[in-house]
């Protein structure tokens, strides 16, 4: 029988990122490509529908009308999820800390802001310290999967939705307040005389910050397959 996609993508996650040794960039060119040809519709959402609940039992992406996150996996090793965007919100500025993070459009139109550190101070309770610009435009669905690791590839960002999109997410190792990975947020300052430069400090999470649950509706995802 024919593996889903989906299943494709959660059998390889599995292989690469519950290895005992790191990650090799060919491994992470694999999950990658792995990524790229996945759709809305592998995850279970109808981009086009406006209806709600859909017709067709999948996520309504275009009714979606508040920042919402589909949970299709979570172990201590990786997490696979999907975020949807109603046009118009903003996911503020936050960091991924000691993550390697995949990414893929779905579908949809993103303006993408991300920094990596240049020097970061923590002697206080906070972080603050210098960033270096990364990215910084639009993106629109279809394009290449990004990637970003936990020192390189823009792992401080902000994800604005120019119309109603998703990104499916692979995040290794997932967000973990007890082991030490929580996700911090940022108020960025630009540098006038250092174009492309900004000061980041850390702030509390912003109130109006609401990210709704919805049930996953695509294939089925068997966690006890192994990949052959």
């Amino acid at each position: 029988m024919e593996r889903t996609k989906i299943q494709v993508l959660y059998d390889a996650s599995n292989a690469v990122f519950s290895q005992k040794e790191l990650p090799s960039f060919k491994q992470i060119q694999w999950l990658k490509s792995i990524l790229d040809v996945l759709e809305a519709v592998d995850v279970g959402i109808d981009e086009f529908s406006l209806h709600r609940p859909s017709i067709k039992g999948r996520i309504c992406g275009q009714a979606v009308s508040e920042i919402t996150y589909i949970h299709i996996h979570e172990c201590d090793s990786f997490s696979i999820g999907v975020f949807c965007f109603p046009a118009g919100v903003t996911f503020p500025l936050h960091d991924h800390p000691g993550m390697t993070v995949l990414s893929k459009i779905l579908y949809g139109s993103l303006y993408i802001k991300a920094y990596d550190w240049v020097k970061v101070d923590k002697s206080s309770c906070r972080i603050n310290g210098l960033a270096g610009a990364v990215v910084d435009g639009m993106f629109n669905a279809p394009c290449e999967p990004s990637i970003l690791f936990p020192r390189s590839g823009g792992n401080i960002h902000s994800l604005t939705a120019l119309t109603p999109c998703a990104i499916l997410d692979v995040l290794s190792p997932p967000y973990s307040e007890e082991m030490g990975r929580p996700s911090t947020y940022f108020s960025d300052f630009p540098i006038p005389s250092l174009p492309g430069y900004a000061i980041l400090e850390e702030k509390d999470m912003p109130q109006d910050l609401v990210v709704a649950g919805a049930p996953y509706l695509g294939p089925p995802v068997d966690e006890a397959t192994m990949l052959a």
